[in-house]
């Protein structure tokens, strides 16, 4: 199959959603199919220059555009018109197209593209149809509430059909805008299986950061946003700070939207600053290293689809810290694999006792439970093949004569 994934940006510091595009493409791509990536981004910024696949970026040049789409919102929507010129003359030479993600260009524009054509189109949300951001940010549930009846629903509408990570995110989508729809396939996500050189990965790591040498290490590796609950995390840690003494807290990951200072300030404020590491964005044996060293790893989101680096964790045989919005959590505490908590302070600190408190033969079992999760329910190889062998079902079933409800 030729398959072509629309997505926002191809930018490695917007998460999991750039990542399941390039991991599940390196694994068609090695089957056979053939992959190609269209995204918003200017073709001439770094991460279209670095990207692994044949990216068509369609994205306004300009140095001063990032700045401004911090200063006006607005501009974050992304409207791109060349989108729709450029599907329209190329959508037939692909089998699929995945759109990747809602409420932006991406999503709506394609739709207009690709609403009279006999190309078929999945959507795959991302778990951007969470209620959370009802109860998190009204406000902007609100514009998204618009958006959705007079856009997004229609591209849902349309599609051939809706790709979701887990039972939960199709559960959370049906009591939110879908409304108790039945639509969609729930196909098991994952990652690729992580590079087998743990004790170079570990002295890369190690030799960067030797301050945490000889340290137990909590891991927290992911973006630093509001919406990752840093900030009980921080809290839950002081708790319990005195009576595990031996324990560090490591944050790994880029801050994009300036929430870090905060988060030093309050570490300060609570004396346990000097046991939080700041380390930035890591990569390659620097990052597996950091998952190699880690006791366990922690990830207490308010909302979270799936987690990519809890399940990197799982790989490298880490025991994970997740809360119950992390959409996961069921599959990690019916495999053994670590311990899931509510995302409160009271919650997380709990959370953080109890892992902290495992014995060593308690700690190895959960490890190993933890490489048994990620190779029965997580391992990429699997899913992605899936997700192809669904899709070309689909296609070959509709046929030319495609049911969509159309023009409406």
């Amino acid at each position: 199959m030729r398959i072509l994934n629309v997505i926002g940006s191809v930018d490695p510091r917007n998460g999991g959603t750039t990542d399941h595009v390039f991991s599940s493409s390196e694994v068609w791509s090695r089957h056979g199919h053939e992959c190609h990536v269209l995204c918003l981004d200017p073709p001439d910024s770094a991460c279209v220059v670095r990207s692994p696949l044949v990216t068509f970026a369609l994205g306004e040049k300009g140095r001063y555009l990032e700045s401004a789409r911090r200063l006006f919102p607005f501009l974050r929507y992304g409207y791109t018109p060349r989108l729709g010129n450029w599907l329209r003359r190329n959508a037939k030479n692909y089998d699929a197209i995945i759109l990747n993600g809602l409420w932006n260009y991406t999503s709506f524009g394609s739709w207009i593209a690709l609403r009279m054509s006999d190309v078929p189109y999945y959507l795959c949300p991302h778990g951007m149809l969470d209620p959370w951001l009802k109860e998190a940010h009204p406000v902007k549930h609100s514009l998204r509430t618009i958006f959705w009846n007079l856009f997004e629903k229609r591209v849902f509408r349309d599609a051939r059909d809706i790709l979701f990570a887990s039972e939960e995110e199709k559960q959370l989508a049906n009591r939110s805008f879908l409304q108790g729809s039945s639509r969609g396939h729930v196909l098991g996500y994952g990652t690729r299986d992580v590079p087998d050189e743990a004790e170079i990965q570990k002295a890369t790591f190690q030799t960067k950061y030797d301050r945490m040498r000889g340290r137990k290490l909590i891991l927290f590796l992911s973006r630093i946003h509001p919406k990752k609950g840093l900030d009980l995390l921080i809290r839950a840690f002081a708790r319990h700070a005195g009576e595990f003494a031996e324990f560090d807290l490591v944050i790994a990951g880029p801050d994009d939207v300036g929430t870090k200072s905060r988060l030093v300030k309050i570490s300060a404020e609570l004396g346990v600053d000097t046991r939080i590491h700041w380390t930035g964005m890591l990569t390659g044996d620097a990052k597996w290293g950091a998952f190699r060293s880690a006791t366990f790893f922690v990830l207490p989101s308010h909302q979270e689809n799936f987690g990519i680096a809890v399940v990197e964790a799982l790989a490298c045989s880490v025991p994970v810290l997740v809360t119950k919005k992390v959409n996961i959590w069921q599959e990690v505490e019916s495999s053994g694999a670590g311990h899931a908590v509510s995302d409160t302070v009271e919650g997380i600190a709990d959370g953080l006792h109890h892992m902290c408190s495992l014995s060593r033969p308690q700690r190895d079992l959960m490890a190993a439970n933890a490489r048994f999760c990620f190779s029965g329910r997580f391992d990429l190889e699997k899913n992605a093949m899936e997700l192809i062998d669904l899709m070309a079902s689909l296609n070959r079933h509709s046929g030319e004569s495609v049911y969509r409800h159309r023009m409406g």
